[in-house]
């Protein structure tokens, strides 16, 4: 029988790091890395020759991009592993540093996620700072939005409402990309994207960094690391698509079956879940997702989100952070972007945006539908 996390020893996020996400900039991207990596070393109150083994995650900065990063902060002779996947990147390296430390390979893993890309300028639209594919990823989801709204009897105005709660965490978040509430007539009154999305509902196009350190509780004892901010990964799963049902959304059922198998091997209920971490590129993605995790029944996310059950301070924040939609998607950071929201939020560390008694999070990213990580956390 094939053996869970839970199984093995236990591991637990010791230190989180950003840099800002941001709008494309002149910043090279070692600086971005390194930034992030030196914040998280700080958190966990290490030096880095602590660090046995490092996974570096990126989507756009080509072959072997995390020496130039590493080299900086010491020359230590540890495994050194790139990890491509999708929007996914920065969760499946985190995994990878999870099963490292639990299987007793090493004590100390580091994660990070570092990206930056061009922006494309499509003199047509006046948009700027869309990825090349952006409009047919646009058209989809724009379809999807009309498809939702027309089955579950939804204005698209309620769908909005999600970037609403977004734009107004993000803007409690100094590493966000967007840092600015906005009002519901703002966000639908934005510049028209694809069908009713306006860019102020799709995430933006950026880069920065987010970097993550695990541990094993012998390597918190042997390092003297606080072990009262000792966040234990309680659950990983990663799953790729199947062949689903014509008229299927593919990142939901996906979505579903992956959360499915990781809640059950952590015994832990969505009811339990007190802060969920998402990928929302899209307003109408984080409805389909909170339904297929199991927070509400199909087609009542939005009753979710008017009654400010979702909210920071609700029923169960989700995306505290801004979510993709404020405070950005990078690619290669976003996921282990989404690890360190929910370890401040467990320690009760998030400042303005801390929601009150939380204990168990869940992490979730898509990978273009062909991939679907989630991870759960919870304070001791």
């Amino acid at each position: 029988m094939a053996r869970t996390l839970k199984d093995l020893r236990p591991v637990y996020v010791v230190g989180v790091g950003w840099h800002r996400y941001q709008n494309p900039s002149d910043t090279p991207y070692v600086t971005l890395g390194v930034t992030a990596i030196r914040e998280a070393l700080a958190d966990a109150r290490i030096t880095w020759p602590s660090a046995e083994s490092a996974y570096v995650a990126t989507a756009l900065l080509g072959m072997a991009s995390g020496r130039p990063m590493l080299r900086h902060l010491g020359a230590t002779g540890i495994p050194l592993s790139h990890v491509e996947n999708a929007s996914a990147s920065g969760s499946t390296a985190f995994r990878q540093a999870c099963i490292e430390v639990a299987s007793g390979l090493t004590d100390v893993s580091l994660a990070v996620g570092v990206d930056k890309r061009n922006p494309v300028r499509r003199d047509s639209t006046g948009m700027d700072n869309l990825a090349e594919d952006a409009i047919a990823q646009f058209t989809h989801f724009s379809l999807l939005t009309n498809e939702y709204a027309h089955r579950h009897k939804v204005s698209f105005e309620d769908i909005a409402r999600v970037a609403v709660k977004n734009h107004r965490n993000g803007a409690k978040n100094r590493n966000a990309q967007r840092q600015q509430e906005r009002s519901l007539d703002e966000v639908l009154g934005g510049k028209k994207v694809a069908g009713s999305l306006t860019a102020l509902q799709c995430t933006p196009i950026g880069e920065g960094a987010a970097a993550a350190i695990v541990a094993s509780e012998d390597g918190i004892k042997r390092l003297g690391i606080d072990p009262g901010r000792a966040i234990r990964v309680i659950g990983s799963t990663a799953r790729s698509e199947r062949v689903y049902a014509a008229g299927l959304g593919f990142d939901a059922v996906l979505t579903k079956e992956t959360t499915e198998i990781a809640l059950q091997e952590a015994q832990v209920s969505p009811q339990d879940l007190d802060i969920i971490e998402l990928h929302d590129a899209f307003t109408v993605e984080e409805l389909h997702y909170i339904e297929n995790i199991g927070l509400c029944p199909e087609g009542q996310g939005v009753h979710l989100l008017k009654d400010g059950a979702l909210d920071i301070g609700g029923r169960c924040a989700v995306n505290p952070s801004g979510g993709l939609i404020a405070m950005g998607h990078p690619i290669g950071p976003t996921g282990i972007g989404q690890i360190g929201e929910i370890t401040l939020q467990l320690r009760g560390e998030a400042g303005a945006r801390q929601h009150p008694k939380a204990r168990t999070g869940l992490a979730h990213m898509v990978g273009v539908g062909a991939v679907c990580y989630v991870h759960l956390l919870q304070r001791p």
